[in-house]
């Protein structure tokens, strides 16, 4: 059934696969993204939506009307990132996401799929984590996420029925591509120097999902019966799918002839350490979905990369770093320091 969808933030890294996707399902898509990150591009956008361009926090209900849904991506998303303005990351990821949850409630809007992490677990170590673990969260954004969880779990009834999709960690191929993800990065630095440049001793857990797979898994978890899926959290990915950091150097070196490991001097063992449990969500799926894995990506990143070449200053600088493209922003003056855009200047007729 066709549905009319707003997904915020649509033209981020998995919002720019997600959204192809849900028109291919013959969904009526709307997207709203204020295009800070329109600059990262590495490829054109297949297809185009009608957009709210809109700061999240400036949303109103009369935005909100007429959606049967809403897929909110939209926000400082990873953990360097969340902590370059911590006050800032709180207003954005929690504050505003419960309100536009409460917006959106008001509005008649009757699913609410929202982006969480599995990095609200933390400092987890070794054992396996279900939904149902303690949360343990070491960063501004991985607070953030959590605390907007119970903020939009609160407004949950037999009107609203949010949905927390707690993904891992994200890589392979996107438009709107972030060469700081792990395996990304790794890639990126493989390509441009044959060494898989390790910036952590690379003992930690992360569990690991196809930018592609993911963006499917919000398609699924939309279309579900609202029995299956209401007011509930998954952990999104594969549980084979769970890695060591330096797992995953080494399966990049087995795609890149020549290639070796080397170690920052300055590397130390991450905090963020966690192996997650992805039964729940495995219960829900097709057998084909959420089928790729570190080795398919790397193969992907890396050919793309030969036909695209980027120097170490381009991907670890402004054009596909996050923190930095957002610093060069500030810097330049688009964005305030609560990383809102600055009005432009009026322009001045002459007589």
């Amino acid at each position: 059934m066709t549905r009319r969808v707003l997904v915020t933030g649509h033209r981020g890294y998995i919002g720019a696969v997600l959204v192809p996707l849900l028109v291919d399902r013959g969904h009526d898509v709307t997207g709203c993204d204020t295009g800070l990150f329109d600059a990262c591009t590495f490829a054109e956008d297949p297809v185009q939506v009608p957009n709210i361009g809109r700061d999240i926090r400036l949303l109103a209900r009369e935005d909100l009307e007429g959606f049967d849904d809403v897929i909110h991506l939209a926000g400082l998303s990873n953990d360097p990132l969340g902590s370059f303005r911590p006050a800032v990351t709180f207003a954005i990821n929690c504050d505003a996401a419960v309100r536009l949850a409460a917006l959106s409630r008001e509005a008649g809007v009757t699913r609410f799929l929202f982006a969480s992490t599995c990095s609200i677990y933390g400092a987890a170590g070794e054992d396996w984590l279900t939904e149902d673990a303690p949360a343990n969260p070491v960063t501004p954004y991985a607070v953030s996420k959590y605390r907007a969880e119970a903020g939009i779990a609160a407004l949950a009834g037999d009107d609203f029925s949010p949905v927390y999709l707690r993904a891992g960690t994200v890589y392979g191929l996107s438009p709107r591509i972030r060469f700081d993800l792990v395996l990304n990065n790794l890639a990126a630095w493989t390509a441009a120097t044959g060494k898989v440049f390790l910036k952590s001793d690379g003992s930690a857990w992360r569990p690991m999902m196809h930018v592609a797979d993911v963006a499917g898994a919000y398609v699924h978890l939309l279309e579900l019966p609202r029995t299956l899926v209401h007011d509930t959290v998954f952990n999104i990915g594969r549980t084979a799918q769970n890695y060591r950091v330096r797992e995953l150097a080494e399966r990049v070196v087995a795609q890149h002839r020549g290639a070796r490991i080397v170690v920052a001097p300055d590397a130390v063992a991450d905090r963020r350490n966690y192996r997650v449990s992805c039964e729940r969500f495995e219960r829900l799926l097709p057998g084909s979905m959420a089928a790729r894995t570190p080795d398919d990506g790397a193969r992907e990143l890396l050919d793309a990369l030969a036909r695209r070449p980027l120097p170490v200053e381009a991907f670890e600088g402004a054009a596909f770093s996050r923190i930095a493209h957002l610093r060069q922003l500030v810097d330049d003056g688009v964005l305030d320091a609560g990383l809102a855009r600055v009005p432009a200047p009026p322009v001045v007729q002459s007589a």
